[in-house]
């Protein structure tokens, strides 16, 4: 089911405030899907979906060898589930780093230091889901 990304229903919001792990697609350069589980956290006031990982993964090469690709993060929980799809940028900006590692540790725990550290933001346009 289609959802308004401004105004989801409560048992998403409640989805998303939780410990749960996602999965990240992303697109490999032959076309086929990489598929792997991540930490992720939603912004809904910048309406960006973070995940943080290092420079050299596969999912944020994905991404930097196709500017301006799509991803889409999904995260189940019995019947609760949401997908959030949308244009995806690799960030090495410090500010952007240090907000996307900010909410991750409110969210997780505080990740390991890491100097490859990027943080792969999704604007979300489409976001799908059921509570």
């Amino acid at each position: 089911m289609a959802l308004d990304p401004h105004d989801l229903p409560a048992p998403i919001v409640e989805l998303l405030g939780e410990y749960h792990l996602a999965t990240l697609t992303t697109l490999r350069p032959d076309g086929s899907p990489h598929v792997v589980a991540v930490g992720c956290t939603w912004d809904p006031d910048a309406q960006l979906v973070r995940v943080i990982t290092r420079r050299g993964s596969r999912k944020a090469r994905n991404l930097i060898e196709s500017p301006g690709s799509r991803a889409a993060v999904c995260q189940v929980a019995g019947p609760r589930w949401v997908t959030f799809e949308g244009a995806a940028v690799v960030s090495d900006d410090p500010d952007r780093v240090a907000e996307a590692v900010r909410r991750y540790t409110e969210r997780y725990r505080a990740p390991r230091p890491s100097e490859e550290r990027v943080a792969i933001e999704i604007s979300v346009d489409r976001v799908l889901g059921s509570g």
